[in-house]
């Protein structure tokens, strides 16, 4: 299954460019973490101050479980503390949400040939 997210940062040029330099190279901690949950493989796109994160999970990969191992994980919750400094939620975000599932509206293999 794929997911795809949206969040966005500060509009910062200086704060974006950090961002990035800690995504060159994330903590050991927090690839393990990732991958623990059930996720096969993650990309962050960036344009501007707008992030896209796409997700190829597991079957069985939840988000309900995957916040509940970050919160018992001082590590991930010392990480998204110091990426939260970077980050600014969407203007539909709820309170305390980051990375909003996006909505497929297109595929073109949907299409009729």
């Amino acid at each position: 299954m794929r997911y795809c997210l949206a969040l966005d940062l500060k509009e910062d040029s200086k704060l974006i460019e950090d961002y990035k330099k800690y995504h060159q190279r994330i903590w050991p901690e927090i690839a393990e973490s990732i991958k623990s949950a059930g996720i096969l493989s993650m990309e962050i796109w960036n344009t501007g101050n707008r992030m896209f994160m796409i997700m190829e999970v597991a079957e069985g990969f939840s988000f309900e479980k995957k916040a509940e191992m970050d919160r018992s994980n001082p590590k991930v919750r010392e990480w998204e503390e110091l990426m939260w400094r970077f980050q600014k939620p969407l203007p539909n975000a709820l309170p305390g949400e980051k990375w909003i599932l996006t909505e497929k509206i297109f595929d073109l293999k949907d299409q009729v040939s």
